[in-house]
């Protein structure tokens, strides 16, 4: 698979904390791939950078052919729609419907202005995710999973070519986790989008990925496929992936 996403000796720090000192990653397209690491490696400062809400100190991005690190403000905009972005927490205005959250994108970013059209697509979205009719309740009328999936539904609507799980199953029971993990793999296979994941599940992680990532004070220690990173025989790869499926022994 050609890589969609490429970095180059990527640097960023702040102050005189240096969080990325030297980050080397591909990303093959319509992949499934996971970034881990321990809390504070800068796995999230890593996909703000990619993405360019947060500016290099220095290194390359590359998106397909284009550089991202070269553009400006205006062009990285507009190579910006072809990434969505799921957060943590879901990150949905509280003070709008689910249905109003949805459409948010499709009004201010692409401009749309014909109703029922954005009405379809709201709808289309949300039966996709297998959550029909909730357009009027409000974001803490839904449970956890619930917001999860919206906060996906609404990245997804701007039909992106590489999706961003920033800790999708972070807070979730191990019922809920799996079909968070469910709907990872569906948007990967389904509508063909190359799927990056930041999370603490490791076993997840190894189970549905066809890439991982392993972070470490601001370098990439490990990559492969989970065989290959499983066998790594670096020491913080190592105690992370153990203690990891420990904890889900216990």
């Amino acid at each position: 698979m050609n890589p969609i996403i490429r970095t180059q000796h990527l640097k960023k720090s702040f102050g005189r904390s240096f969080v990325l000192r030297d980050v080397n990653l591909e990303i093959p397209e319509k992949s499934i791939c996971a970034i881990i690491g321990q809390s504070g490696t800068g796995k999230s400062v890593l996909i703000k950078t990619i993405i360019g809400m947060i500016k290099a100190d220095s290194g390359k991005v590359w998106f397909r052919d284009k550089e991202l690190t070269s553009l400006g403000k205006d062009e990285l905009m507009n190579i910006r729609q072809a990434f969505g972005y799921s957060f943590q927490n879901a990150a949905l205005f509280d003070s709008m419907t689910v249905g109003e959250n949805l459409a948010f994108p499709l009004k201010e970013v692409l401009r749309l202005k014909d109703r029922k059209q954005i009405r379809d697509r709201v709808a289309q979205l949300l039966d996709w995710i297998e959550l029909p009719g909730i357009e009027s309740k409000q974001p803490d009328e839904l449970s956890g999973g619930m917001r999860k999936r919206v906060g996906v539904a609404r990245a997804l609507i701007m039909h992106p070519e590489v999706l961003f799980f920033d800790e999708p199953t972070t807070g979730l029971d191990p019922v809920l986790s799996e079909t968070i993990n469910n709907l990872v793999m569906r948007v990967n296979r389904e509508l063909d989008i190359t799927c990056v994941m930041i999370t603490h599940d490791i076993p997840a992680a190894f189970k549905i990925c066809d890439k991982i990532f392993v972070l470490d004070n601001g370098v990439v220690v490990a990559h492969g496929s989970p065989k290959d990173v499983a066998g790594s025989n670096h020491p913080i790869v190592m105690d992370f992936i153990r203690i990891s499926f420990e904890e889900l022994r216990v």
